[in-house]
């Protein structure tokens, strides 16, 4: 029985049954349960609590951050390196590697705090009827059945079915999204209601920001819908998109050095007889060719990006969401205070049977009038008096508001348009009647300095016209009633997505039982009035940039689909089909809903897992999906996102931890700048890993040849770590520092084959590489072959590779630009660390002490010179592939030439994501 009683109570559509057929179902009343039944009840049902994920140990997530191929390879060429006596390198690796492990040990453990906050929104403790009796009791004992007492200032402690609701209402915003409060009441809704329309259940977590009501206890813990939310906050979000190319490419260059590495030990074994120093050559080669430096290059690089972002009101969590943002194709976001500015304006007004106009035409400032006419004023003046909005003004005379977001809108409009007087909004009430979901209006009734009574009524435009018998027109003169001509003005603002508020006034006689105008008749209509939240300024410019960056933006709201639809048109959001819906979303396999979301860019109505579901759905078809949200109701499509990104202002706690990005502004302008320097931070690390990878090929390159071609040792190993340290140690960490070009927006997310390199690249690196190596070996041969000293034939060669390394350098600050194209000091640091790095160099050649523990030599000018000469002729293969493709591109050609087909053999060939 007790199984049964669990399964009817989830499976039940609470807010579709009438008052007494709940309280019938859960076999309670109004006087509450008895304290043994509700005992009964907590050890069948459990406590009213969220559970908790089972957390990773510490240790274990420490391990974890030393299981790349590419950190097992470091450690043990760290070791290999202590035992060659080489401690200052040995102690480099191991310091990169302790600093990659604390930034990633710090990023993972940061996720459990999204739990953490979602569990601080339960109630402590709640007041409740038991036995007939209020009391108050802990939340947590709190079971279904139980009878709920609320107030304003409450937070509800568990899923409710209203039985009693005086002017309550609801913030509901953290669950669906909407910024106005709900008004509740105790009529039944349809059974496939959607959660915004469930007027008749306050939700766990919620707050009461006004009136007073009584619940029913339908669900607790886990079977409530934040329950539901915390469940789906547990899912993984995965590997970002550089962390899934960062793994692909430590595996194929940890196994490309080793294959090398292995080649080297055991052809020289063989050729030179002398294993020992085979396997010391093999070891040292490992450590020169290895991109230890790639992680912290990585590291480098984001967190440049992570100070950029901030300048632009972007806070980063998450490292790798730096990159990540720059790899987006879809951007899920949010509507209120995102797109929009969070709050309802009053954008169109009716005025008797006339057509709908923009307000902003006919207020000061506006095209046609310098002054509202007659009847605008008497409209906007009529919705200010009947109204609650508060008004506060500070000492510079700005006015703020607050209240209910319809109130505050009418309010705003008639200050602006000058219709009220202080005077006025200050004048006596004589009888006055609050919105109530059941009357569908509020009345007030003033009096007037003349001591005269006016009656004003504002709500429901069929509910407004049902009591009027007269209109008004825009120059004040009174008409008979023009229903359908006012139906007909109602219909089109509400095509357009616009809230409508009809308003009538009425002197009221004097002498007259005020009693008797309670129920308002009689009367005279004004006008509509249609608000709507309005677009934040710069987004449909931002929306316009994000299309030609090759990112498609796409509007999830709870909003209701029609305004959900105006929002978008206004933003330029571009949809064949109609707003998608969550009701829409119940029937639709994922192959049908991803069809679907290819031909909108709006979906309403969505409860958190058909957000979830959508995310996921997208990232399904490989997309790179980028969510917004502020709300407990967003959580877990942030936490699942490729990028979540939570609102700064208006966001709750659980959404921010739930988020990877924080921005400071809610703006969704802000979004575009963060992909710009997400776009920036990724071409920083590719050109880093550029560099890192062609010296690391010519110095493979070289070696292997000279060990295998039995000549004399091209570089003593500790010249092999001398090249690592000048030409590695700190050029490429500088070039993450590379600023962007400004163009990061004019073209789309790189392709998702793509792997750490392009094939451009990778084809670059072979090239490049090859003919370093090749140059490197032809000058020592030469240099030995002609009777030179084997110290100064080995500097002269290691000078080379010095100067080849500086240029390449210089060359890969970017992929398609010339360095003539670029300014020299747009990037000092760089700069500054090659010039540093071969002064190092000239300064270890010359300083005997030094130059003899690395076995070099002085070399003499033209010895310079002539490096310097063979030096730049890596710029004919690097700039020149770089030239041939801008010529190419000016004459409207893609390069699909013999050339290009080159370079995507080659790039197949090289790539180790491929391996």
């Amino acid at each position: 029985m007790g199984t049964s009683e669990v399964q009817a109570q989830q499976d039940t559509a609470w807010h579709a049954l009438s008052v007494q057929g709940a309280l019938a179902t859960l076999k309670t009343g109004r006087q509450g349960l008895s304290a043994s039944e509700a005992q009964r009840r907590l050890q069948l049902f459990g406590p009213n609590a969220l559970a908790q994920g089972e957390r990773k140990p510490k240790w274990k997530l420490a391990l974890e951050q030393f299981t790349s191929p590419l950190i097992a390879v470091l450690i043990v060429c760290g070791i290999i390196t202590i035992f060659l006596g080489h401690y200052v390198d040995a102690g480099a690796i191991f310091v990169v590697l302790i600093l990659n492990a604390i930034i990633g040990f710090v990023q993972e453990s940061k996720a459990d705090k999204a739990v953490e906050a979602l569990t601080s929104l339960a109630s402590p403790t709640t007041r409740i009827m038991r036995d007939g009796d209020a009391m108050t009791i802990d939340a947590a004992d709190l079971v279904p059945g139980d009878l709920v007492l609320l107030e304003s200032g409450d937070r509800v402690p568990a899923d409710l079915r209203l039985i009693d609701a005086i002017h309550l209402k609801i913030n509901e915003s953290m669950l669906t999204g909407e910024s106005e409060d709900a008004r509740k009441g105790t009529q039944e809704v349809e059974t496939d209601a959607a959660l915004g329309d469930r007027l008749n259940i306050a939700f766990s977590g919620t707050m009461v920001t006004s009136g007073r009501g009584q619940g029913v206890v339908v669900a607790t813990g886990g079977d409530t819908e934040l329950g539901e939310i915390n469940d789906l906050v547990h899912v993984s979000k995965g590997l970002t998109p550089l962390q899934k190319i960062l793994k692909r490419a430590e595996t194929g260059i940890a196994i490309a050095v080793i294959l090398v590495a292995v080649f080297v030990f055991i052809g020289g074994a063989i050729i030179n007889g002398d294993p020992a120093q085979a396997f010391l050559s093999a070891v040292s080669l490992v450590v020169a060719s290895m991109p230890e430096a790639l992680p912290i290059v990585l590291t480098v690089a984001m967190a440049l990006g992570v100070s950029r972002m901030a300048q632009y009101n972007a806070i980063v969590r998450s490292l790798p969401a730096v990159e990540t943002l720059g790899s987006i194709t879809v951007i899920g976001s949010d509507k209120t205070g995102t797109l929009t500015q969070n709050r309802m304006s009053v954008e169109q007004v009716t005025v008797g049977g006339g057509g709908p106009q923009q307000l902003c035409d006919l207020t000061s400032g506006g095209s046609q009038n310098s002054a509202p006419a007659q009847g605008v004023q008497a409209l906007l003046q009529a919705g200010a008096l009947t109204n609650e909005a508060q008004r506060v003004q500070n000492d510079q005379g700005l006015i703020t508001y607050s209240g209910d977001a319809v109130d505050m809108a009418m309010a705003r409009a008639a200050d602006e348009a000058g219709a009220v007087s202080s005077q006025e909004l200050e004048s006596p009430i004589a009888l006055q009647t609050p919105y109530e979901p059941e009357l569908l209006h509020s009345m007030t009734i003033r009096q007037q300095a003349d001591g005269s009574l006016v009656q004003h009524v504002k709500g429901a435009p069929d509910a407004v016209l049902a009591m009027c018998t007269t209109m008004q027109d825009e120059q004040g003169q009174q008409l008979p009633l023009d229903a359908d001509a006012v139906h007909a003005a109602y219909e089109q603002m509400g095509i357009q997505g616009l809230r409508v508020i009809g308003v009538a006034a009425r002197p009221i006689p004097s002498g007259d039982d005020l009693q008797s105008h309670k129920r308002a008749h009689d009367m005279t209509f004004l006008g509509l009035e249609g608000m709507l939240d309005p677009p934040r300024e710069g987004v449909r410019e931002a929306i316009e940039q994000s299309a030609q960056a090759g990112i498609r933006v796409i509007m999830i709201t709870g909003d209701h689909p029609v305004t959900a639809a105006a929002i978008g048109q206004r933003l330029g959001l571009k949809s064949t089909g109609q707003a998608l819906t969550g009701s829409e979303m119940l029937g639709m396999s994922d192959e049908v809903l991803a069809a679907r979301l290819r031909e909108t860019s709006i979906a309403a109505r969505v409860s958190p897992q058909d957000k979830l579901r959508i995310v996921e759905t997208l990232q399904a078809q490989g997309e790179v999906v980028a969510v917004t949200g502020d709300g407990v109701n967003d959580a877990p499509a942030l936490k699942a996102a490729s990028v979540g990104i939570a609102m700064g202002e208006s966001g709750t706690d659980v959404a921010r931890e739930a988020s990877d990005v924080v921005l400071t502004d809610d703006n969704f302008v802000t979004i575009t700048h963060a992909v710009r320097q997400g776009r920036v931070t990724f071409k920083a690390i590719r050109g880093s890993a550029y560099f890192l990878l062609a010296t690391a090929a010519a110095a493979m390159i070289a070696v292997g040849v000279n060990v295998i071609a039995d000549m004399p040792l091209l570089f003593l190993p500790l010249q092999m770590l001398w090249i690592n340290f000048v030409t590695n140690g700190v050029q490429d960490i500088a070039l993450g520092f590379e600023p962007g070009d400004g163009e990061e927006l004019n073209a789309p997310p790189r392709a998702r084959s793509e792997g750490l390199l392009s094939n451009t690249l990778w084809s670059r690196v072979a090239v490049c590489g090859l003919w370093m190596a090749t140059c490197v070996l032809v000058l020592f041969h030469v240099s030995v072959s002609r009777g030179m000293d084997l110290a100064q034939a080995r500097t002269l060669a290691l000078t080379l590779l010095v100067l080849f390394n500086f240029f390449v350098a210089m060359s890969a600050r970017s992929e398609t630009k010339l360095i003539v194209q670029l300014n020299p000091l747009s990037n000092k640091f760089l700069l500054l660390a090659s010039l540093v790095a071969l002064a190092i160099h000239a300064g270890a050649i010359y300083w005997p002490a030094l130059a003899g523990v690395l076995g070099m030599a002085p070399l003499s000018l033209a010895q310079w010179g002539l490096c310097l000469a063979v030096g730049l002729t890596v710029l004919i293969f690097c700039e020149g592939d770089k030239l041939i493709r801008q010529l190419l591109a000016r004459h409207g050609h893609t390069p699909r030439s013999a050339l290009a087909r080159t370079h995507r053999s080659i790039a197949a060939m090289l790539r180790p994501e491929q391996q």
